[in-house]
């Protein structure tokens, strides 16, 4: 006689294993379709970023026009270009550091264009994070 255990990881082992079959054979990919699809992934995160940016920078230009405090304000547009311009010359040098890791070899490329996506989408959630009513 088994022990339920044994029956019960039985089990477990077999819906795993049907899971696995109907996900269907792994499809492998080149090194070049692998950049690509990196490649791809980057535009559409800098597409969404560069959309955001329109959206925060004209924000923080309205905030600067409406005050009329002596001096002409914060500088909240300044401060802003500021900010985009300084963290563009980090991501792109990050990114380089990352992809360093793979110097010489066929990953490389791929890895600097996915931490250069990765740091995208999270600027872009920054960017959004700024456009707070004043």
């Amino acid at each position: 006689m088994r022990s339920s255990s044994t029956v019960a990881g039985r089990g477990a082992s077999v819906v795993a294993g049907a899971l696995l079959a109907l996900a269907g054979p792994a499809v492998a990919q080149s090194q070049a379709a692998m950049n690509a699809q990196a490649g791809t992934a980057y535009k559409a995160a800098d597409a969404a970023m560069t959309a955001q940016w329109q959206r925060t920078y004209a924000a923080m230009k309205r905030r600067d026009a409406a005050d009329t405090s002596r001096g002409g304000g914060f500088g909240y547009a300044a401060a802003t270009l500021a900010s985009q311009r300084a963290w563009l010359a980090f991501r792109d040098r990050q990114c380089v550091i990352e992809g360093g890791e793979f110097v010489g070899g066929s990953m490389q490329p791929m890895a600097r264009l996915q931490c250069a996506a990765r740091l995208t989408k999270e600027r872009t959630a920054q960017l959004k994070g700024l456009m707070w009513q004043r």
